[in-house]
């Protein structure tokens, strides 16, 4: 039997519960199996999973399919998946261990061993020889609970230790114990050849430095064969996705209890490889953030016209920079906008869009904000601090972007203003990189970058808008909400133009009338997804992908 953990803001879609051996279960695109003689032990219990146990499985869990490996889920961004910090995943595991047997903690370390020696059968199935690399705590145990089933399923196991084992947690000293009574102990060195890694050195205590015999077996570890991380890789933060010096790249991350937010930002993407989740039969506890999925699709009605889908006007292009304002009014009518205005700061800039002719290129002072949703700062440079208070007080909705931000920065009066169009519920969504982040602050990109959810939901709070925080695991936030990270995305959106683009979207979003929070949030993962299916043999550039966003999807 098994509990899966809510996946959604709207409360828990659970498959139903029962006999496993009755066959396979869908849960949304993936397939639920327990392989004969592996079924896990299920809540409550008070038998450990054991794989030598019955049944005529060979030990060597099919990857043919992707995401049936029993028990476990491959991660992807197929809908919305819910996060726990550090915090609440430890509350998570306290509350299962008081409410099970005196026992339930060390089964717990049991299961989560079991499925750690499944995903490492699975992704490496001729490996002859694995090495694990153990920690001084529970996620150490979990290492050792691993390479007791590896050695169970005839595979060649060395274990490292750095640690004391007079010092280790309860449960991981049992576990040690289990693992010498099978005639291993734990050395000091790698073996001179191996095939597979194991990172169980810290997993959810990365807070702590790897130095010492640590970083000497994290360096090892970066310097072998390709590493499955228990939990975390070791040094990544759960809770902000920054890697400490030393942190190894993984090929494989198993996230144990929970999905933890520093998988999918900052670090995490470039440390964590592929990422497969196991519950260990466990009910997750409160969500502290949420992982984006797919947006739904706006509706467009047969019986509609452009008046329907609202008019937004991009307010940017300074002397120099009119393209940064093209691109992003193209976005928002690829967007689905019903009409698209663009106001040019360069009065010298052509009255024609030649790429985007429906485009409408009016004097800015043309424009009535109070109509409109506003997308402002796109290039605009020190010319948008002019005209910036009237379209505070006035725009129906409003997207500020770039330099509109740094105006805000750069001046209390626009920075009041904000605030006050923030407490009368204006729809309003911010949009800044880090830097900008930053200058909003009062403080540095890497203090940004260091707690991107923090920063983001501190800038929410501070002016009564919805943050749009880009980066890598762009982070959606609003006040007094826990905030969204966008999984989609990759390296190829680092190029000019392609934040405009983004801001073009939101505003298209927004005057279709998505509320703020779901128009930042579905944008950015529209905007991720286009690089992600963009081909390989062409560049990505921002006025290309301005077209892809509109259908999600690259060329």
């Amino acid at each position: 039997m098994f509990t899966h953990a809510a996946d959604s803001p709207d409360g828990p879609r659970r498959p139903s519960v029962g006999d496993e051996a009755g066959g396979p279960r869908p849960f949304g695109r993936w397939t639920w199996r327990a392989a004969a003689g592996l079924g896990r032990a299920g809540a409550g219990t008070a038998t450990a999973p054991d794989p030598t146990a019955g049944g005529t499985d060979t030990g060597r869990p099919s990857t043919a399919a992707a995401g049936t490996i029993a028990g476990m889920q491959s991660w992807q961004p197929d809908r919305v998946w819910p996060l726990m910090d550090a915090a609440a995943t430890r509350r998570a595991e306290r509350l299962a261990a008081a409410a099970g047997t005196p026992s339930a903690s060390d089964l717990l370390m049991q299961r989560a061993g079991l499925a750690v020696a499944r995903l490492a059968l699975a992704v490496a199935p001729h490996a002859r020889r694995i090495w694990v690399a153990c920690g001084p705590g529970n996620n150490g145990g979990d290492g050792f609970e691993a390479a007791l089933h590896l050695r169970r399923r005839g595979i060649d196991v060395s274990v490292g230790f750095a640690g004391d084992p007079q010092r280790l947690p309860p449960d991981a000293a049992r576990a040690l114990g289990r693992l010498q009574a099978a005639g291993i102990n734990p050395v000091g060195t790698p073996p001179a050849e191996w095939d597979l890694g194991i990172d169980a050195l810290l997993g959810l205590g990365g807070g702590r430095p790897l130095s010492g015999r640590l970083g000497e077996m994290a360096a090892q570890l970066q310097q072998g064969p390709p590493v499955l991380a228990v939990d975390l890789p070791s040094g990544l933060s759960a809770d902000t996705g920054v890697a400490a010096p030393g942190t190894p790249r993984a090929r494989w991350t198993l996230a144990l209890l929970s999905l933890k937010p520093g998988l999918f930002m900052a670090d995490g993407r470039d440390h964590a490889g592929d990422i497969w989740f196991d519950d260990l039969g466990i009910t997750a506890g409160e969500s502290t953030a949420w992982l984006s999925g797919p947006p739904r699709p706006l509706p467009r009605p047969h019986a509609s016209h452009k008046g329907r889908f609202g008019d937004v006007a991009v307010i940017g292009g300074a002397p120099g920079m009119a393209g940064a304002a093209l691109l992003a009014a193209r976005a928002a009518l690829a967007g689905g906008a019903g009409r698209v205005y663009c106001g040019l700061l360069d009065r010298a800039a052509p009255t024609l869009d030649p790429v985007q002719p429906a485009l409408m290129l009016r004097p800015v002072e043309t424009l009535e904000p109070a109509g409109l949703t506003v997308v402002c700062g796109c290039g605009g440079g020190d010319g948008v601090r002019a005209v910036l208070p009237r379209l505070l007080s006035t725009a129906a909705a409003l997207v500020l972007d770039a330099d509109g931000l740094n105006a805000v920065a750069a001046d209390p009066a626009p920075a009041l203003l904000l605030a006050a169009r923030g407490r009368r519920g204006a729809p309003t969504v911010l949009t800044p990189h880090p830097l900008e982040a930053a200058r909003l602050l009062g403080c540095d990109a890497a203090t940004v970058q260091a707690d991107r959810l923090r920063a983001a939901s501190e800038l929410a709070r501070r002016f009564g808008a919805v943050v749009l925080l880009k980066g890598s695991g762009s982070v959606t936030a609003a006040p007094d909400e826990p905030p969204w990270i966008n999984p989609t995305g990759n390296g190829r959106l680092a190029t000019a133009g392609t934040g405009d683009v983004l801001a073009g979207l939101v505003g298209a979003r927004l005057a279709q009338g998505q509320p703020p929070l779901e128009a930042a949030r579905d944008a950015a993962w529209d905007h991720g997804r286009a690089a992600e299916h963009w081909p390989a043999d062409r560049p990505l550039t921002a006025e290309a992908l301005a077209m892809a966003t509109a259908i999600g999807r690259g060329p």
